[in-house]
């Protein structure tokens, strides 16, 4: 049975109440950072409650009336959030829903996994697409690593993603959640870095924002290349527009070389850059910036 600590549970409420006055919507977390409620549809139903749907149903997103539904619970209003924390008495800390109205949250999540640098790895991505990272809400986690919070287009689904940007880069959005600060886990405090608590999420920029789209489907075919991710790499490629070119070169390199078909695949890639216009010398050096920053050798 989880522990209580009623300070931390009573610390955890006022700054998710705090945030949800903000625009930010929020539900209870554990110490070890997952929802503090359990899904009702894990402990059978209960005659007194909403009929739940059967396992062979859609998966519940909360139709049901009852909380336990992760993400899909958090919300602004403060009679709610009240309820979630009296329902989750050992909370200690709270998540906030990334992906919704008003500022539609993308959280960049720079971790300190051992052998990357994730700081390095995004200013490199940054001088390499031409964006920089504007003055936004940043927080620090106990393990050493930063949050960065980014607003999102209203139209636009940013999903969720770990390590495919760069190493050590994991991004929370529709359907994610970032631990809020205040919070307490296991490991320590989540803790708003000096100067930028009071700031709102800044817009992400346009450059990073298409790097953490999913490449487009298209139904042209593609030249003969290893595998049928290759082929898809190789299209992905081919079917860039002048502006985006390198952006989407770079960004099928480093699937390839994080795939294993790196070198496989470093011909065919140039040739595919050089078809949208770029030269077999931009080509190269930007593969080989993929292959350095997925950790291999190109």
């Amino acid at each position: 049975m989880a522990t209580i600590d009623r300070q931390a549970t009573t610390l955890a409420l006022a700054h998710a109440l705090s945030a949800a006055e903000r625009g930010l919507a929020v539900i209870p977390l554990s110490r070890t950072k997952l929802p503090a409620l359990r899904s009702p549809h894990r402990t059978g139903p209960d005659p007194a409650a909403p009929r739940c749907p059967e396992p062979a149903a859609p998966r519940c997103h909360g139709e049901c009336g009852r909380f336990g539904h992760g993400v899909y619970d958090a919300s602004t209003d403060p009679a709610r959030i009240r309820r979630l924390f009296a329902a989750a008495p050992w909370a200690t800390g709270y998540g906030i829903a990334c992906g919704l109205p008003p500022y539609h949250l993308i959280g960049v999540d720079l971790d300190t996994k051992s052998g990357t640098d994730s700081s390095a790895a995004l200013r490199e991505l940054a001088l390499r697409h031409l964006f920089t990272i504007p003055q936004t809400v940043v927080v620090l986690t106990p393990s050493g690593g930063r949050h960065l919070w980014l607003c999102g287009p209203p139209d636009v689904v940013v999903p969720n993603s770990a390590g495919r940007l760069a190493p050590g880069i994991d991004i929370r959005g529709a359907g994610g959640y970032l631990v809020g600060p205040g919070s307490r886990t296991g490991h320590g405090v989540y803790a708003a870095a000096p100067g930028t608590a009071h700031l709102p999420p800044a817009a992400c920029p346009p450059s990073l924002l298409r790097l953490l789209l999913p490449p487009p489907r298209t139904g042209r075919p593609a030249p003969s290349v290893p595998g049928d991710h290759g082929r898809g790499l190789v299209h992905f490629v081919l079917c860039a527009h002048e502006g985006q070119r390198n952006t989407r070169l770079f960004w099928a390199a480093c699937r390839a070389y994080e795939n294993g078909i790196g070198p496989a695949l470093a011909d065919p890639l140039t040739e595919a850059a050089r078809h949208t216009g770029l030269s077999e010398h931009e080509a190269r050096a930007t593969i080989a910036s993929a292959a350095r920053m997925t950790g291999r050798r190109p």
